[in-house]
C-alpha cells in the first residue's frame, strides 16, 4: 500500500510539474562582434513575436541603456508553412476556431509559435 502511495504521489507531482512548463517566448541574448547582440521572439502573430524579442533585447540592455535594433526578420512558421500562403493560413485557422466553437471541439492550427522574429541590435547608454 506504501508502495502505491509513493508512486502515486511521484506521477502526481510529474504531472503538475509537466503541466506547469511552457515554451519560453524569446532566447537569451547571443552576443556577437562589435558589441552586437542577437535576440528571437516567438508568438502565435507578427506582432506578438516582435513584442517578445523587443522585450528580451530590453533586458539584455537593462535600465541604463536602451536597444538600438540594427537589423530584424519576421517569419511565419505556422503549421500550413510550405502548404500555402500566410495569408491563406491565416483564414484556414480562423475558420478552424469558427468551427471549432460551433461543434464545441478545440480544432485550432494555430500555436504559441507560428512567427518568429530575430533582432540584432546593440546598447547605447541613455
Amino acid at each position: 500500500m506504501k508502495k502505491l502511495l509513493s508512486l502515486t504521489a511521484v506521477l502526481t507531482t510529474a504531472l503538475v510539474l509537466t503541466a506547469c512548463a511552457s515554451n519560453p517566448t524569446s532566447s537569451l541574448a547571443i552576443q556577437k562582434e562589435n558589441n552586437q547582440f542577437e535576440v528571437t521572439g516567438v508568438g502565435k502573430s507578427n506582432l506578438i513575436a516582435k513584442n517578445n524579442a523587443v522585450e528580451a533585447a530590453n533586458k539584455t540592455c537593462g535600465n541604463k541603456a536602451t536597444a538600438v535594433i540594427t537589423d530584424e526578420k519576421t517569419e511565419y512558421n505556422g503549421a500550413l508553412k510550405g502548404v500555402v500562403d500566410e495569408k491563406t493560413g491565416q483564414m484556414i485557422q480562423a475558420a478552424a476556431g469558427v468551427l471549432g466553437s460551433i461543434t464545441g471541439k478545440s480544432t485550432g492550427l494555430n500555436s504559441d509559435e507560428d512567427y518568429q522574429t530575430v533582432l540584432n541590435f546593440y546598447c547605447k547608454a541613455k
